[in-house]
């Protein structure tokens, strides 16, 4: 039965979690605070003072031009506010790599929240200064301060975590960010920050996230695989490890990414072009460029953009809407704590298809519900429970698993590159989305959400088809699983597995393997 397994699921992350250490636990609290929280946060906190926001762009042009805006111009500056968000969080999702070079995974993330402070001011006081152009400058330094974090924080968590927690660990990122979600809803309350006279603190907050960061983050050790493999400074990655591991015995550890270094050692860090030429990795890259795009186009991001006019639609008495919305946020972060406690336990290809199939069926009974609305008094409330179930479905699965796939389905030359390419696809389809989907609606109407639909459908045929499990998996156990498709044969380096096994009975987190092409057939 699901209640048994998730049951199971519980008591086995509780017992796992005798292994958790404060450095740890502190690590992924405050990482996600200053990043996956935001990024959360700048979903959802534009939908209350839409009527504010663009009230205050119809009186800033008739201040300028002496007439006021034109509907299509305020829709327009409108749907680039929204937008433009995920144009900066494409254009941080690409100077990664350059980041995380010089400044490591954790500086990377601290020097990120002078981001978050700069949009805050601006979006704060934009209205004093009677300059939309702050807002939208604003909106989109936050979205560069997002494309850099949901890059960075997956890869720092995924590499400072025990190789059997990384699910558990890695599912703060999306924990943070169905909290970052909830609390831009809370905060848009009328009693709160909605109104029209407050509206400028709901972007002030975004500097206290960043500010607690600052606060704690530069206490924590940086990454102990970055230290060794990037730096060579075996001192820092000697203490780094024993302070996340909890033990003072780390020479296991030490040697392990020692061994991983030397197998390296010819390979310098891989390109994006790279890593699309690359035969050993085909399959990985085209089902990471998959999973992103079924990230943001399954719909999700059209539901926290546009909430008030979908409940609208859906017959919702404006007045109820900001509480009702309130109830989403809430659903989602319940639903991303559950998939964190059982992931180990299920595993990440099951949740995924689960996701994507059950959002499938969620959203063709809302379509079928929004056009039944007139007919019944209640049908409004079914329309509710289907975006509830919507949300639910999303967070059980494909919410937070594919950064954790995309840290695990390339070892350590490949994966900031291929963060970037996760990323480019990520905002490029949260740019979409926000630019188009009114315009979808427009043309559409009740049936807009079959769009979304098909998107599930191809999600999780793909799934089902290409990906193999990951859970408790070593490199090469992963690579192993693609190497048929990738048409490439593994033998693995004896001297390296025999300096991997350092202890009898316990599976590496990572390993060496060489990739050899099959021989093609003579003419």
């Amino acid at each position: 039965h699901p209640l048994a397994k998730l049951m199971r699921g519980f008591v086995c992350v509780c017992i796992s979690q005798q292994r958790l250490t404060i450095c740890l636990i502190s690590a992924a609290v405050f990482g996600a605070l200053g990043s996956s929280f935001v990024y959360g946060y700048n979903l959802s906190v534009v939908n209350a003072p839409a009527k504010h926001i663009k009230a205050f762009y119809n009186v800033t042009w008739l201040g300028r031009y002496k007439e006021p805006a034109k509907t299509e111009t305020l829709t327009l500056l409108w749907s680039i506010t929204v937008s433009i968000f995920a144009i900066g969080g494409l254009v941080g999702a690409f100077i990664t790599s350059f980041l995380i070079k010089v400044l490591g995974r954790k500086g990377t993330l601290l020097a990120n929240n002078s981001l978050a402070i700069i949009s805050a001011l601006l979006l704060a006081l934009g209205e004093k200064a009677g300059s939309f152009e702050m807002l939208i400058i604003g909106r989109f330094i936050i979205g560069v301060d997002s494309g850099v974090s949901l890059s960075v924080l997956p890869m720092y968590l995924g590499e400072i975590s025990p190789c059997e927690m990384r699910g558990s660990i890695g599912q703060f990122n999306s924990v943070f960010i169905c909290l970052g979600v909830f609390f831009g809803q809370l905060f848009g309350l009328p009693e709160i920050f909605g109104h029209e006279d407050r509206w400028t603190f709901l972007f002030g907050f975004l500097a206290v996230p960043a500010i607690l960061q600052l606060c704690v983050l530069p206490f924590l050790p940086e990454s102990p695989r970055f230290l060794l493999i990037e730096r060579r400074d075996e001192a820092r990655a000697e203490k780094a490890f024993q302070a996340f591991l909890g033990k003072k015995d780390v020479s296991a550890d030490l040697e392990e990414v020692h061994a991983e270094s030397r197998a390296q050692n010819t390979l310098q860090v891989a390109t994006p072009l790279e890593l699309f030429q690359n035969r050993a990795v085909r399959w990985q890259i085209i089902t990471i460029v998959v999973v992103m795009a079924c990230y943001q186009l399954c719909g999700l991001n059209a539901i926290w953009y546009y909430t008030n006019g979908i409940f609208e639609e859906a017959g919702f008495h404006k007045s109820t809407i900001p509480y009702i919305t309130l109830s989403t946020g809430g659903i989602e972060t319940v639903a991303a704590v559950i998939s964190g406690l059982v992931i180990e336990r299920v595993g990440r290809k099951p949740l995924l298809i689960f996701g994507f199939c059950a959002m499938a069926v969620c959203f063709t009974l809302l379509t079928i519900f929004l056009n039944f609305q007139d007919t019944c008094s209640w049908m409004p409330y079914l329309s509710f429970i289907s975006i509830l179930a919507v949300i639910a479905s999303f967070c059980s699965g494909p919410g937070g698993i594919p950064f954790i796939l995309t840290g695990e389905l390339f070892e350590q030359s490949y994966r900031p590159a291929a963060f970037m390419v996760a990323g480019g696809v990520n905002w490029l389809a949260n740019f979409a989305v926000g630019l188009f989907f009114p315009f979808i609606q427009e043309f559409l109407q009740t049936y807009a959400f079959l769009v979304f639909d098909a998107v599930c459908v191809f999600g999780a045929v793909y799934l089902y088809i290409v990906l193999p499990e990951t859970k408790n998996k070593t490199f090469v156990e992963i690579s192993q699983s693609f190497a048929k498709m990738n048409k490439v044969s593994q033998e693995p380096d004896r001297e390296m597995e025999e300096e991997l096994s350092v202890k009898p009975g316990k599976k590496s987190c990572s390993s060496a393997v060489k990739f050899i092409p099959e021989s093609e057939p003579d003419a």
